[in-house]
């Protein structure tokens, strides 16, 4: 369980009644995405209250006629799913500034223009995203909110999601070097050995990555490494 000092009230109105518990506020993107159902240790108590900051506990009548069991468990994702949770406004803006840097990273590295074929930098997205005043969800998953900030910076700048085919030789040497990188940056959709025991292959990757997969290849192979952009 977590103290009280580091909860915070989720709050859920129904039935013209008030039902709150004492949550860990961390923990609510990972219950709304799923990755967490048992949250009973990021409580900082097992109770349901009328009113939490005074002590006032629900009446077992009310919860058992709102939510249809006793186990705190399933109340309290009840409570955190359907109903509001009272964050601080720092923690608010903390919680609002990470999800937005997460969300920044994933379109920088999936996304160009379309005009240029150019990746987009993040700080020119991130600008974008101000300019055309997007609003982010503290508690939705940042995959979640990818696309609707992507709409939101179509007026505002030329983008689109993308992915590109790199052909690439590798000595045999560098290819135990590097063959875990190239795994790690997309996918290997073709590859064979040469007749001189070099290695082959057509790599997709995400196209706003380009740069620093280029730039990767020829750091870890110390610039003995081919590598030639495919049409699509």
């Amino acid at each position: 369980m977590i103290s009280l000092d580091d909860a915070v009230i989720a709050r859920l109105e129904s039935h013209g009644e008030r039902f709150e518990i004492l949550v860990d506020p961390d923990i609510v993107e990972k219950v709304h995405s799923g990755e967490v159902k048992d949250i009973r240790e990021f409580l900082a108590a097992e109770e349901v209250f009328r009113d939490a900051k005074k002590g006032d506990r629900a009446s077992e009548e009310s919860v058992k006629k709102v939510f249809a069991t006793e186990d705190i468990n399933e109340i309290a994702l009840h409570i955190i799913l359907k109903g509001e949770v009272q964050l601080t406004t720092e923690q608010r803006r903390k919680m609002q500034e990470e999800k937005k840097r997460k969300i920044i990273a994933e379109i920088a590295r999936n996304a160009i223009d379309p005009q240029t074929k150019a990746p987009h930098p993040p700080q020119r997205i991130e600008a974008a995203m101000e300019e055309a005043r997007v609003h982010i969800d503290p508690f939705k998953p940042a995959e979640q909110q990818v696309q609707k900030v992507l709409d939101a910076l179509r007026p505002i700048i030329p983008i689109r999601f993308e992915k590109i085919r790199v052909a690439v030789r590798l000595s045999g040497e560098n290819y135990g070097k590097v063959y875990g990188d190239l795994v790690a940056y997309g996918q290997i959709m073709k590859e064979e050995w040469q007749k001189d025991g070099s290695w082959v292959g057509i790599v997709e990757i995400p196209a706003g990555v380009q740069i620093e997969f280029f730039d990767h290849l020829n750091k870890k192979t110390k610039g003995d490494v081919e590598t030639k952009l495919l049409n699509s």
